[in-house]
């Protein structure tokens, strides 16, 4: 009796064992399959429905540039399977950003291009974003530390760089030599030159060759402001009314550079890489790049400098998907973008180590770069010089600034430019 009833203990304890396990297997089993439904369910909420607007100028959104813009959103988009990006496109040059973004920053672009100098604009506007992080370390690697500070303002990066920006000699090498190119006076004597003497971008120049200065002789120092003034300044218009009256002399407006070297009127231009391919149709395998001449003034050498900057890709702070605007606006300026800009339309990369080939507009902007040029003053004072200098340069190709009066008109220009009374010439 024992024995069995020892037996049938036994038995119900592996009974209930078998139980046990039985259930242990099915809750395990049931858990496991709702956690992959929940899984499941959170990646699909993951996915964001984003509509992200951007602006750049027309060039890179026009079909026969190859629709740099809209490939490389449509790239972005694909590395990015989280976001499901909707983009609706506009048109905005870098030079117009702080006007067409700064007027209204909240119905503006979320991204957006535009060129440093107006970064304290935008700044004062509320319609650029301060940059940091992840995405600031990993293209700050990729361009050189002066780049880097063209980009900056009070100390705080405002924009990621993906081109220099500045200018520099494009000429017929069928009419000039690269030791004719070194001097403006011999190149006059030998050919026709076209110059936008009416652009405040460009006049400056000739003012900075000859000690003129902007914001100290770093260009960064706000309270020294602008000297435009003295005989130095002076001698510099009347070198201008000269070259105004030269009869190898052109005033590049509205196209006339380009159409001239087309036509043979026109022996050597000055502008930016953006005008590459433009040269090229017109000059063939004649086209060559130099960095800027020497000027004579009372008699010595003196070097034109130019400008030279950057431009950004910017980020609106007002948009509603800083996180994806911020990320895209380093894509497009990254290594991919940067080549495709390249390879589409000549834009020279700011990044060392992509293929140019031998494109000679990138060697003439480099040259400037290095050898001939000033940094553009990223200071909110800059905003004083532009519309002086531009009637300066209109006043003296109408002929109303003269030998007699150059003076009186120089220390004008540069009242206006320190913010005095508002300049011009009749």
């Amino acid at each position: 009796m024992k024995k069995l009833i020892s037996l049938l203990l036994a038995m119900m304890m592996l009974m209930s064992l078998v139980a046990c396990n039985s259930g242990s297997s099915t809750t395990t089993t049931t858990e496991a399959t709702e956690t992959t439904a929940t899984e499941e369910t959170t990646a699909t909420e993951e996915v964001k429905k984003v509509t992200l607007t951007v602006w750049s100028p027309q060039e890179d959104q026009a079909d026969d540039n190859g629709n740099w813009l809209q490939k490389q959103c449509e790239a972005f988009a694909a590395l990015h399977p989280e976001w499901d990006i909707t983009f609706e496109y506009g048109v905005c040059s870098e030079g117009d950003a702080k006007t067409l973004v700064g007027q209204d920053p909240s119905a503006a672009a979320d991204v957006y291009m535009a060129a440093n100098d107006q970064i304290p604009d935008l700044v004062a506007a509320g319609a650029i974003a301060e940059l940091g992080g992840t995405y600031l370390q990993e293209i700050s690697a990729l361009n050189s530390e002066s780049m880097m500070e063209m980009c900056s303002y009070n100390g705080a990066v405002y924009g990621f760089p993906f081109t220099g920006n500045t200018w520099f000699m494009y000429y017929d090498s069928s009419v000039y030599s690269e030791e004719d190119v070194k001097s403006l006076e011999t190149m006059l004597e030998k050919g026709v030159v076209s110059f936008p003497l009416t652009n405040s971008w460009y006049i400056a120049s000739f003012y900075v060759a000859n000690g003129c200065t902007l914001f100290g002789d770093n260009q960064t120092d706000e309270a020294a402001g602008i000297d435009f003034s003295g005989d130095k300044a002076v001698a510099v218009t009347d070198y201008l009314i000269d070259l105004a009256a030269n009869a190898n002399f052109v005033n590049d407006t509205d196209g006339a550079g380009i159409t001239g070297l087309g036509d043979g009127t026109v022996n050597a231009i000055f502008s930016g890489t953006w005008d590459y391919n433009n040269v090229v149709e017109k000059l063939g395998d004649n086209v060559a790049c130099a960095q800027l001449p020497t000027i004579t003034i009372n008699g010595e050498a003196k070097q034109m400098k130019a400008f030279a900057g950057t431009k950004v890709v910017a980020v609106n702070p007002n948009s509603d998907v800083p996180e994806v605007a911020v990320a895209l606006a380093a894509y497009l300026a990254g290594k991919d973008a940067q080549q495709a800009h390249y390879d589409l339309r000549g834009i020279a990369p700011t990044i060392d180590g992509l293929n140019v080939g031998g494109n000679v507009a990138v060697n003439g902007q480099n040259l400037v770069i290095a050898n001939t040029s000033i940094l553009q003053p990223v200071v909110s004072a800059m905003g004083n010089y532009w519309t002086p200098a531009q009637s300066m340069g209109e006043a003296i190709v109408a002929g109303n600034v003269t030998h007699a009066n150059s003076a009186e008109m120089t220390e004008a220009m540069n009242e206006a430019m320190n913010g005095g009374n508002e300049f011009s010439v009749q």
